[in-house]
């Protein structure tokens, strides 16, 4: 029996549901949008985990995104296919040093993108995603609120541009979006004038500044539905792609470059933790029930409330 026929099955027999985020592999995506999963962004994911009646959520994309959804699931089981997968930027942003961080800054209103621990949201007054930051935090700036932010510095200063908010940055960053670079993208816009370049707003400010679209993983894969050009050069990890060719698959799709031009890889654009999802560990997790996410009931607690303020804010 093939492995995807094994997974099927068993999804069924312990009523689970896999979501999948559009940077895990192409097999991972098709199989959950053929066992009436999702594949999606973070938050989507755990929103559609939530409002089905399913007992488990697999989820395949990393170690926070896991978190999140058993914080608007507490009462399902949710498991990740591999511990070991998780983000820089919730790295890089421990708890202790960001509860320093916020004590010492006490009159501003903390605002935490959603690749953060469990104990990081329930420390922020607001959760929000890359599609909803902007709206969030003009809607503070305009009621007089000062903003820490964290943990994106790239996200953090594109928004702070954008709005002209008062805002602190942490100084994280994504290790793929960072690779990002604007002198060689400008190289790539000159032999393809013609298509449009769509950049992740966690990419650096000069990356930023080339693109003609700015947004969201949904967001980006909207453009290439939408826009009239034939021809998209993507600034974001390269697992989107098996998205875009889905819902454009007549558009011609090229990697922003990462590093400089001549070097051995100028695009190699994915998230070694996101690579870690596999058909093999989705298999086994199950049949073992291991990685299941255990977040404590007050953490868990003060967490929802600071994503359910989007959730209702943008609703």
């Amino acid at each position: 029996m093939l492995i995807q026929d094994q997974i099927k099955a068993k999804l069924k027999d312990k009523n689970a549901v896999l979501v999948a985020h559009y940077y895990v592999s192409g097999e991972l995506q098709i199989l959950a949008e053929e066992t009436n999963g999702l594949v999606s962004d973070s938050l989507e994911m755990a929103r559609f985990g939530q409002n089905c009646d399913a007992d488990t959520i697999i989820v395949a994309g990393v170690k926070f995104m896991g978190e999140t959804a058993k914080i608007l699931s507490p009462e399902k089981t949710v498991l990740i296919l591999d511990q070991k997968a998780t983000c820089s930027l919730d790295d890089g942003c421990l708890i202790k040093d960001f509860t320093k961080f916020c004590d010492e800054h006490p009159d501003r209103k903390v605002v935490v993108y959603a690749n953060t621990s469990a104990q990081v949201k329930a420390r922020a007054d607001w959760v929000v995603t890359s599609g909803s930051a902007l709206k969030v935090v003009k809607h503070l700036h305009e009621n007089g609120e000062k903003i820490l932010w964290a943990p994106d510095k790239n996200l953090g200063n594109y928004v702070q541009n954008r709005i002209g908010a008062n805002m602190l940055l942490w100084q994280g960053a994504c290790i793929v979006h960072e690779r990002f670079r604007a002198e060689a993208l400008s190289s790539l816009k000159i032999k393809h004038p013609k298509a449009a370049v769509l950049v992740h707003p966690e990419s650096p400010q000069a990356v930023v500044n080339l693109a003609d679209v700015v947004g969201s993983t949904t967001a980006l894969v909207n453009a290439v539905k939408n826009r009239n050009e034939q021809t998209f050069i993507v600034a974001t990890d390269n697992g989107i792609f098996h998205k875009m060719h889905k819902v454009a698959p007549n558009k011609k799709f090229i990697e922003a470059p990462t590093m400089k031009e001549g070097s051995d890889c100028e695009y190699c654009a994915h998230c070694e933790w996101m690579a870690m999802n596999t058909l093999e560990n989705c298999l086994d997790v199950l049949k073992t029930g291991k990685n299941e996410i255990i977040i404590d009931s007050i953490i868990s607690k003060k967490a929802r409330q600071s994503i359910q303020k989007l959730l209702d804010f943008t609703a």
